[in-house]
């Protein structure tokens, strides 16, 4: 690999993201510079970039199943950037030094009020990201089966979020809407679409 970080100086830190000037040597090794989003502080970043220090999650992403329901555990968001509600799966931030098992089941309880029954480690991935243009925020992506009735209940104060049980048949009909869907539900909902409950044996 040509490319190489050379050095890393905070822009904005708040709780819960940076911004950071990333300087950095091309293939051409020539001196770049690349702005860069993150939920590590400056030092946990130099860390990983400059001392090859291992990279933690920074979040869970679950693609639940209810049993009993033989349905997709969907939810439908307020998010600030795009000024709008959008369909989502669950998800959530680690807190410290958390499990996966531990955030999957806390998230899922907190945003729909479902149980965490058994996550499938077959299909999932313990890390992949979601956005590497702009940031380096990673997540576990999870699939697990749950059981429980639908509640608002563990919300916190600054969550505006409707939970959802959706059918095979209620997926192909948001696919053919003009709703707003973020691309981890999207991609869910076209094979939930086609697999049913195959998609998580």
């Amino acid at each position: 690999m040509n490319n190489k970080i050379k050095d890393v100086k905070t822009l904005v830190e708040t709780k819960f993201v940076g911004l950071y000037d990333v300087e950095y040597r091309n293939k051409q090794n020539e001196d770049r510079h690349w702005m860069v989003a993150s939920r590590k502080n400056e030092d946990e970043l130099k860390e990983v970039y400059l001392e090859e220090k291992e990279d933690k999650i920074d979040a869970v992403v679950i693609a639940a199943f209810h049993e009993s329901e033989n349905k997709l555990v969907l939810i439908k968001q307020f998010r600030v950037p795009i000024n709008n509600y959008i369909y989502e799966l669950p998800a959530g931030l680690v807190d410290n030094d958390e499990s996966m098992e531990s955030t999957v089941a806390r998230e899922l309880k907190e945003e729909t009020g479902l149980d965490l029954l058994k996550i499938n480690y077959v299909k999932s991935r313990q890390k992949v990201y979601l956005s590497p243009g702009m940031t380096d925020e990673s997540v576990a992506f999870v699939y697990c089966t749950c059981e429980g009735e639908l509640s608002n209940e563990f919300l916190e104060d600054d969550e505006d979020i409707e939970s959802m049980l959706i059918s095979k048949e209620e997926a192909k009909e948001i696919l053919k809407s003009d709703e707003i869907i973020d691309i981890k539900s999207y991609l869910m909902l076209q094979m939930f679409a086609s697999m049913g409950d195959t998609l998580f044996n």
